[in-house]
């Protein structure tokens, strides 16, 4: 696999950006999408083709990457009439770079086998610009002959490739970050609220607390919207109340409670009920400045 075809669904902020860099780099793509002005974009750039369906992106690919929203959506893409699962071929490889529910994942990749295809989870850190320039931090898992197979181009992809074991422990491993990253937004966005309340100027008390261990960068998102007005992390409340919502699933299918996620869940529900959700996640001090006991 040395210069594949890539099939890739899902031409959001990040996923578009990702397909920039894989055309930058040489890559044939053929990429199916719902927003048309993505799709275009894509076709302009050349050596891009767009088809109708999943499956066609299947039949055409030789790796098939997915960059969407929701573990419902990618099992709608696996599973649907027209399907990956109904086209794939055999020796192609799926990678999902979302944040999925791990135990879909497995399932999937259990019935991408039967068709004698691979998989491999994938999550992503970093920003749309560092998936234009190939500078991602990429968790991938899945059967480790299969990750060496397509590993020469997610180096095309990230700056940092982490591989992590079996199937489904990238998007567990993803989860978990979240919900340290995020219950580290909501705690310092109450902070920055709790100062106002009390007097306390929010720039003082920031200069404060980074100057101790719990400085942060996330520290640094909150500040900036809180302090400065500026919103700069590309992450929504609306992701994040999904993304905690996965990792409690996760904790249930464990066999254990995960509290202190679900006050960080309930935080961020709360917020997404207000109006909020479409606002980055250091946004939600926006909630914590109008709370009444």
């Amino acid at each position: 696999m040395t210069k594949p075809i890539i099939g890739f669904i899902g031409l959001g902020l990040m996923g578009a950006n990702m397909v920039e860099n894989l055309q930058t780099r040489g890559f044939e793509l053929v990429v199916y999408g719902r927003n048309q002005k993505a799709v275009a974009d894509v076709i302009d750039r050349g050596n891009a083709s767009a088809v109708g369906t999943p499956r066609e992106v299947a039949e055409a690919s030789d790796i098939v990457m997915l960059c969407v929203t929701t573990s419902e959506v990618v099992e709608s893409l696996i599973y649907g009439d027209d399907g990956i699962l109904t086209g794939i071929k055999d020796g192609a490889v799926v990678i999902d770079f979302g944040t999925s529910i791990p135990a879909s994942t497995r399932k999937i990749g259990a019935d991408l086998a039967e068709k004698g295809a691979g998989m491999i989870d994938a999550p992503l850190g970093r920003s749309p610009v560092h998936a234009r320039d190939g500078l991602l931090n990429i968790m991938a898992a899945g059967d480790k002959a299969t990750f060496d197979k397509v590993k020469p181009v997610l180096d095309q992809q990230g700056e940092n490739v982490f591989y992590l074991g079996t199937l489904g422990a990238g998007h567990t491993t993803k989860l978990i970050n979240n919900f340290m990253s995020m219950t580290t937004a909501c705690v310092m966005s109450q902070a920055f609220a709790m100062a106002d309340r009390t007097g306390i100027d929010r720039g003082l008390l920031y200069d404060i607390m980074s100057a101790g261990p719990s400085n942060s960068p996330m520290m640094a998102f909150c500040k900036n919207y809180a302090v400065d007005g500026v919103s700069d992390l590309g992450f929504s409340i609306n992701n994040a109340n999904k993304d905690l919502s996965y990792f409690l699933k996760l904790a249930e299918d464990m066999g254990t409670r995960a509290i202190i996620a679900e006050g960080t869940s309930n935080n961020l529900q709360a917020a997404a009920n207000a109006g909020l959700g479409d606002g980055n996640v250091p946004e939600i001090f926006n909630y914590f400045m109008t709370l009444e006991r």
